[in-house]
């Protein structure tokens, strides 16, 4: 039996907010911000996840706004369900809703800016650590009875370098320095300020960039060509902005590092690069997730994967789910809050 949480369920006059599925980490923050709520609408929030189409679909009956918490709300459920704010718990909301078709429904999108910096850039040095230092590895084999160990990567005096200097990049950024790497990055919209202040060296050449790294490191976010509205500037599209030529300026050897979005790439360029064998590669995020037992990545040696977990942190579930709950607030208050269509 799933268990669900209602609050004010005597109120039926105000608006129903759903949560269709939610991670387990997660259901005592949002507890905690449901006061957020009072007066303004009532939710039901159920206490499992699933994947399944038709569950969600059924249990968003008569919501008026749904929390959008790990599942990819597909065009079949914007179809078949009717509400008219759909607030994601995470910045990559174009991977997970299609926005364009969401704002022809007149459905507000909402998500969340900043709540995992820290979290995802802490997830992109373990990562690396892992191809460098190989820990995990290590461990298995201690457990095992082989003392032997290995050799390890030094990062101090590497060059790192950047694709996408936002929020999680600067803060990667900062922690290569401390690490005594030199960094450089690419990106089209970083003002100076930010550059001096993460000690960053702007590279305005993306093969360049690649080619003189030692570790490449991707967090550029997703954003969709044309999508304006008076919320959200006009965007380049980033979706397959890092294109096959792009790596083919990866020399053997270097580490390639992916907690952004699988999409940042174009489609079945990493695969075709890392299936040479040169490229030790560190990956949390899939152009298909989950990701099968039988994907051909899982079959590439020296490549260490994650199942999309960099943002999964008690930190981030903190702003993840007070900006949800402020997003859906403001909504039924006729005010804007984190609004993306």
């Amino acid at each position: 039996m799933v268990e669900i949480v209602e609050t004010q369920p005597e109120r039926t006059d105000l608006p129903l907010v759903v949560m269709p599925v939610v991670v387990a980490s997660m259901i005592e923050p949002f507890k905690r911000c449901f006061g957020l709520l009072e007066n303004i609408a009532r939710v039901r929030m159920y206490e499992d996840f699933t994947l399944d189409e038709d569950t969600i679909v059924a249990r968003c009956d008569g919501a008026d706004a749904v929390m959008v918490i790990g599942f990819h709300c597909t065009d079949s459920i914007l179809e078949r369900t009717h509400a008219k704010c759909y607030a994601f718990g995470g910045t990559g909301v174009a991977s997970y809703i299609n926005l364009e078709k969401a704002k022809a429904q007149g459905i507000r999108v909402c998500n969340v800016v900043h709540y995992g910096d820290h979290a995802v850039a802490e997830h992109t040095m373990a990562l690396l650590m892992e191809l460098t230092r190989h820990v995990g590895q290590l461990d298995r084999e201690v457990k095992a009875g082989d003392w032997a160990g290995n050799d390890g990567y030094e990062l101090f005096g590497k060059k790192l370098g950047i694709i996408g200097l936002g929020g999680i990049g600067q803060t990667v950024a900062r922690i290569a320095n401390a690490y005594g790497m030199k960094v450089s990055a690419w990106n089209s919209h970083v003002p100076e300020q930010v550059l001096t202040d993460c000690n960053v060296t702007p590279v305005d050449d993306m093969n360049e960039l690649i080619a003189g790294s030692d570790v490449v490191s991707i967090h550029l976010p997703l954003s969709v060509r044309k999508l304006s509205s008076i919320h959200m500037p006009l965007l380049d599209s980033t979706r397959g902005i890092i294109t096959a030529e792009n790596l083919e300026a990866l020399r053997p050897g270097t580490l390639f590092v992916n907690t952004a979005r699988a999409e940042i790439l174009e489609p079945g360029a990493l695969l075709k690069r890392l299936e040479r064998g040169d490229i030790p590669a560190a990956l949390d995020v899939f152009e298909h997730e989950p990701l099968g037992a039988d994907d051909p990545l899982c079959r590439i040696p020296g490549i260490v994967l994650t199942p999309h977990t960099a943002w999964r942190t008690d930190g981030a579930y903190v702003g993840i789910t007070e900006q949800v709950v402020q997003s859906v607030a403001a909504f039924f208050r006729g005010e804007d809050f984190n609004v993306v269509v």
